[in-house]
């Protein structure tokens, strides 16, 4: 340091003397040639120590001080030779160093690399290497950054603490490499959950040790909005693709059930019911509760677009029992279940609207109806009364040949055709039992009606008030109510 001093004084000695004379001005130069040299190596040596400055501050602060305070040394030389440049145009060589915007990108660069060097595994190595790599960024952060506030600061002037925001510089660098790579949908999860959430959180930089180094609410955004919102339409993009490929694949199964020469299984109070809705809400809750993690905003949009998806699917399961129906139809001895399942499938319109009104009482914060409510409401309605109406239909099937003996000459010298049918309606309805409310209540409702019916379309023309269930010839019908059916 103190060649280099005598050096630059001798020269600014000779150029004040005379500025024109180069020849003497070369000659001192290259006697101190080897001053620039040793200042170099210098340089190397506090650039190494700087790098390793993490270890050094625990094993030896005082070498860090050391290098912190030739640093300052040289930025006052610094300032003062470009002070008398100002004045007589004369710097000496190899001044300016910079050696301080130097140490801050040294120190920059070994933020970087530490956190770039979090990355142990691959995705194809581990499915949750992006957990694991923000897991690990997340400690060797908040570790650093404890060891910063409880030794580092000490070794630096005030003016020099820069440390937070290198990090957090470095941090946002890196979450925006990852944000560009071509992330899956739950990656796309973890990364916003982690930059939206675990970040500002007491796990990191809300920590109790660094409450007095960060004020969280002024902390800039890790990523900016326009590239959140980015990864938020690419995972609602792939979630609509992914749920649309499983509610198919659930319904398939469930189809499959169908087939079955065993009864599907009963719930706790006796009602028949197949796996479907616990298959279809699970995934629902799941990609919800993931959603929930992110913001409710996204929670809601996730919400409607499930129940959107909702929508179509039962149309496509209405669809399918109406195939299962017409299937049976063509060899009523198989399935060999049919009714059983068929009463399960009416049950699962029931479980399908608990499941639904239960998901928005607890992801959503409106309590106004989405556009998709009625469209559900109406279909699940739809299914089930087709399906009782099947089972209805399933009944007669085997009551029709009893219902035509009614009102002839052979019912009337002696035939079983009404215990037959009795006996019939009651066995069928032992299953019916197993029919949710309201649907049951439905159900017996209409089997009465159509009992009725069928029992006066046997006899000659009778009209029949739909209101107080009045059956009695035309000559002898008087009964005042407009609504009439005519058989």
């Amino acid at each position: 340091m103190e060649l280099e001093c005598s050096r630059d004084d001798l020269l600014y000695e000779q150029y004040r003397m005379d500025s024109k004379n180069t020849s003497d001005m070369n000659l001192i130069s290259i006697y101190f040639e080897d001053v620039q040299g040793l200042s170099d190596e210098l340089a190397k040596q506090l650039w190494m120590v700087l790098q390793r400055s993490m270890v050094t501050v625990r094993r030896d602060p005082t070498m860090l001080v050391s290098v912190v305070r030739i640093i300052e040394r040289e930025e006052k030389i610094d300032r003062r030779m470009v002070d008398r440049k100002k004045q007589t145009a004369f710097i000496p060589p190899g001044r300016p160093k910079c050696w301080k915007d130097k140490m801050f990108d040294v120190l920059e660069a070994t933020v970087s690399t530490r956190i770039e060097g979090t990355q142990s595994v691959t995705r194809e190595a581990d499915k949750m290497w992006l957990v694991r790599l923000l897991e690990i960024t997340r400690k060797y952060v908040l570790d650093d950054l404890i060891v910063v506030k409880n030794l580092m600061v000490q070794c630096f002037p005030p003016h020099y603490n820069t440390f937070n925001s290198l990090y957090h510089n470095a941090v946002s660098s890196r979450v925006k490499e990852l944000a560009f790579e071509d992330l899956e949908a739950n990656e796309i999860v973890s990364l916003l959950t982690w930059v939206l959430n675990t970040y500002k959180s007491m796990e990191m930089m809300g920590h109790h040790e660094l409450r007095t180094e960060f004020n969280i609410d002024q902390l800039e955004p890790l990523l900016p909005q326009d590239l959140v919102d980015d990864l938020l339409s690419k995972y609602v993009q792939t979630f609509t693709s992914n749920i649309t490929g499983w509610l198919r694949k659930a319904l398939e199964t469930d189809k499959k059930d169908w087939q079955k020469d065993t009864e599907p299984e009963a719930d706790q109070d006796g009602y028949y019911q197949t796996t479907l809705p616990a298959i279809v809400f699970q995934m629902f809750e799941q990609n919800l509760q993931v959603a929930a993690q992110i913001n409710g905003d996204f929670k809601e949009q996730v919400l409607k677009l499930c129940l959107k998806q909702m929508n179509t699917f039962l149309i496509r399961y209405r669809e399918e029992v109406v195939v299962y129906k017409e299937e049976h139809l063509r060899d009523r001895q198989l399935p060999q279940f049919y009714v059983q399942y068929m009463i399960a499938i009416i049950n699962n319109c029931q479980t399908f609207k608990e499941s639904i009104n239960s998901l928005k009482r607890k992801y959503s914060q409106s309590s106004e109806p989405s556009d998709s409510d009625a469209a559900i409401e109406r279909t699940l309605n739809e299914v089930a009364k087709e399906g009782c109406q099947f089972l209805l239909d399933e009944v007669f099937l085997d009551l029709e040949h009893h219902l035509y003996e009614l009102m002839t000459r052979k019912w009337l010298t002696g035939s079983h055709a009404v215990d037959t049918i009795c006996v019939t309606v009651e066995d069928y309805f032992n299953d019916f039992n197993k029919i949710k409310k309201p649907f049951n209540q439905e159900m017996t409702s209409a089997a009465l009606r159509r009992v009725v019916v069928e029992y006066v379309k046997s006899g000659p023309d009778y009209l029949l008030c739909e209101v107080c269930k009045y059956v009695m010839p035309p000559a002898s019908f008087h009964c005042t109510h407009p609504s009439l059916v005519i058989y």
